[in-house]
């Protein structure tokens, strides 16, 4: 999500890598206090896996503090961090649809790319994004196999939009980054095969069922979407992009 602010920030060739590797190691941290808490105090694991719910974290907090109001004032540090990080997906969608419209690869571009003149912010791709989330979690009610299927298939397609520039930056020995302003050196070497290897393991990771046996209705069909999802966009290129869009500027 920080890329997609690259144009609006100040000094992005450094300050945006800087803030793309702090998010990493103060992510690592934070995420080690709640999980290693959460393993001493998990109950019977046989029980949060039958929750009607499917949300074993309140669960798990009523267990350790024995009381319903005490467990729901510690879930509220998350709930906030829920309602911040759906601030952030959805600016973060927002400047790429913005970006992409503006260059042409959106269909209606001329809508999408529109900044509004006193907030100063792509008001139209925002409410776009909006849409497209509110209408994704609707799926839920009506199908959980579909709500699971774009669920995971959002983070194959974030993986895979990892992997694919940091394997052609491997491929071509990284010539196109020795004079960058921000380097990590050999170690940026090492980070960019660990990534690749966990882009390997999680891409199949997400495309697999969660039950077995599997149905109909316990299929996970990420892949059948991000297969989809690939093709449109080929089919869409092919037909419109090759001659209309235009990239990003220089």
């Amino acid at each position: 999500m920080i890329i997609s602010m690259c144009e609006e920030v100040r000094a992005p060739a450094t300050q945006v890598p800087k803030a793309m590797v702090g998010t990493v190691v103060l992510n690592t941290f934070a995420g080690l206090l709640i999980l290693i808490p959460m393993v001493f105090i998990m109950p019977d694991i046989d029980g949060l896996v039958a929750l009607s719910s499917g949300q074993p974290v309140p669960s798990i907090i009523k267990s350790a503090v024995g009381s319903p109001g005490g467990a729901f004032g510690l879930l509220v540090p998350l709930l906030v961090l829920a309602m911040i990080c759906g601030i952030g997906c959805t600016t973060a969608s927002s400047r790429c649809i913005w970006a992409f419209s503006r260059d042409g690869a959106v269909p209606m571009s001329h809508l999408w790319k529109k900044i509004d003149g006193k907030l100063g912010v792509p008001f139209n791709a925002m409410m776009l994004s909006m849409v497209v989330q509110i209408a994704l979690g609707l799926l839920y009610f009506g199908s959980s196999a579909a709500f699971n299927a774009f669920s995971g298939v959002g983070v194959i397609c974030l993986t895979t939009s990892y992997a694919m520039p940091i394997t052609v930056s491997l491929l071509n020995k990284r010539e196109n980054i020795k004079d960058a302003s921000f380097h990590l050196g050999s170690l940026g070497v090492f980070c960019n095969y660990v990534a690749i290897a966990w882009s390997l393991l999680a891409i199949p990771l997400f495309c697999m069922p969660t039950t077995i046996p599997v149905d109909a209705a316990t299929m996970n069909y990420a892949s059948v979407v991000f297969v989809a999802f690939t093709m449109i966009s080929m089919a869409w290129y092919v037909a419109w992009g090759y001659k209309n869009y235009a990239g990003p500027p220089t």
